[in-house]
């Protein structure tokens, strides 16, 4: 084969796979296809199901599963939702002073809205009432608030802010107010405009602490996400003219300025955001979360889609790639408090899986999307 005719046929070979990956790209798009996906995708979970069905774990995946049935009107979805909470007589999980064990209370709520059954609600009720009338029983190390570690801003806030509007109950928003604010103040990096995820990862006034290999400092991709997730949650439900509605919009926006920059070539975010060199591969439950918060202030206003909805396609893109035929969301870091670099494609949480979920549910709403 002379060069001629084998330039010609690598030519060939360029242009077939470009014209595919297009193709590709346009179709994850179309609503029928995220329809299908997010389909698959919860059934798949549904049918391996991982840890007490109250565990926070498992509340992630809730809220992505309501969003899905919210999308597809999926009856066999709605049914497993009421189902796991019949069987578990709507009880939070075991801890009632804890974040992570009252946010599976959210899709309790979302379903109470639906079928106005008073037991649905009312166990959430009386533990979210104990955990904003008592203190958190600290150890005196770094749980010294009660939203003491990032990911609780997705865990509680959505949860309290729920019950305030569906119970009329101001206590709830108020509570979460202070709560929030206090997170804010403690974890909150205003250099650099992301969460740290707790206080062993702020760095001490003279400069020493936990750095990446690079040198920087440590702030994780899903704590950010469970931020960025949560923070749309709580939007979602405060009405306009909330008094601190402007507190949350405003810390929207900054940081999905600054997360947005640090978006990498593949449309993903690395697991430690800024030392993305330090870690193979997207992680995909907080680029599940970023995708799905984006998306979402597009549609509602707070985002100019201008600038995000490229950032969006880009996410959206990368994650249909780590969903495997099955509906298996994959490169999803495992449970740990830091960065971790010991996952891959066959990676699975079920938390991956419902910020991939949420992800659908917003990209679906999109203006111009394809």
């Amino acid at each position: 084969m002379n060069n001629k005719i084998f330039l010609s046929i690598v030519i060939l070979i360029g242009l077939s796979v470009n014209l595919f990956s297009q193709g590709h790209d346009k179709e994850i798009f179309e609503d029928e296809y995220i329809k299908n996906q997010l389909v698959k995708v919860t059934n798949w979970q549904f049918q391996h199901p991982k840890h007490d069905p109250r565990d926070w774990t498992n509340a992630a995946f809730y809220a992505g599963a309501f969003a899905a049935w919210q999308t597809t009107h999926d009856q066999s979805i709605y049914d497993a939702l009421i189902n796991i909470g019949n069987s578990v007589d709507w009880q939070p999980y075991k801890r009632w002073y804890h974040a992570d064990d009252i946010a599976v209370c959210q899709t309790y709520i979302d379903l109470y809205r639906i079928e106005k059954k008073p037991e649905m609600l009312q166990r959430t009720l009386d533990t979210i009432q104990l955990y904003i009338s008592r203190p958190y029983p600290t150890s005196g190390e770094i749980d010294v608030i009660k939203y003491w570690w990032c990911d609780a801003l997705f865990m509680a806030p959505p949860s309290l802010v729920k019950l305030g509007i569906t119970t009329g109950d101001q206590r709830f928003l108020e509570a979460n107010d202070a709560y929030y604010k206090e997170c804010y103040d403690l974890l909150f990096d205003k250099e650099e405009h992301l969460f740290a995820r707790d206080l062993n990862y702020v760095l001490k006034p003279d400069g020493s602490g936990l750095k990446e290999a690079n040198g920087q400092k440590i702030f994780w991709s899903r704590g950010n996400g469970w931020v960025m997730g949560g923070l749309a949650r709580v939007l979602q439900e405060l009405p306009h003219n909330y008094k601190n509605r402007p507190f949350y919009e405003n810390l929207f926006r900054e940081m999905a300025s600054r997360i947005a920059s640090l978006q990498q070539s593949d449309g993903l975010w690395r697991a430690s955001l800024i030392d993305p060199a330090s870690y193979p591969g997207g992680e995909v439950s907080g680029s599940g979360f970023f995708c799905y918060a984006f998306a979402w202030g597009i549609n509602n206003g707070l985002l100019d889609p201008k600038i995000y909805l490229p950032v969006v396609r880009k996410a959206w893109i990368g994650l249909n790639e780590c969903v495997n035929e099955e509906g298996r969301v994959g490169w999803v870091q495992p449970i740990g408090a830091d960065p971790r670099k010991n996952f891959d494609a066959d990676s699975w949480e079920v938390y991956g899986t419902g910020a991939f979920l949420l992800a659908g549910s917003e990209v679906v709403k999109l203006k111009n999307r394809k």
